[in-house]
């Protein structure tokens, strides 16, 4: 009787185990601003997600080393503007959901397959937060968070 009431409840701890792991991404963060990066670690550590890796130009994304669910992708990058190319490389060859985090929103010419929409900089920790669980969830209509931005229809 007392192995019994020792291991009570054990379904419960499973499915709340469960809820956290199911929550979590794997995030890449393309971004060359020190401070910006560290700041979007800490907001992504702190919802419970990992930060599979940090790429400040189009060279450092051979050294990916895990493959992320959603990358949130900065424009203009330490080699220009390379980060349109970079996101349209992580959505073909890893199918990542892409969140373009950016104060120049203008500059996406044609957003990659797999983008979701725009988090403007300056942005919030809810902002940040409210696009990746978005994204996580397949981005369903009826839940599109205010702060993520749809993307801008290309014209024929």
């Amino acid at each position: 009787m007392r192995a019994l009431s020792s291991a009570w409840p054990p379904d419960q701890e499973k499915v709340a185990l469960g809820s956290v792991i199911s929550s979590a991404g794997k995030i890449l963060i393309v971004e060359d601003e020190f401070l910006v990066a560290l700041q979007l670690e800490d907001i992504l550590a702190d919802g419970g997600h990992a930060v599979v890796g940090t790429v400040p130009d189009m060279a450092s994304l051979g050294s990916l080393g895990d493959v992320p669910d959603v990358a949130l992708v900065d424009l203009n990058l330490r080699d220009g503007l390379t980060g349109p190319a970079i996101a349209h490389d992580l959505s073909g060859r890893y199918g990542a959901r892409v969140i373009y985090v950016t104060a120049n929103p203008g500059q996406i010419d044609t957003p990659a397959a797999t983008a979701i929409g725009v988090v403007q900089k300056p942005f919030t920790r809810q902002a940040i937060l409210a696009a990746i669980s978005y994204a996580l969830a397949g981005c369903p209509d009826s839940a599109r968070p205010l702060e993520l931005e749809p993307l801008r229809q290309q014209t024929a």
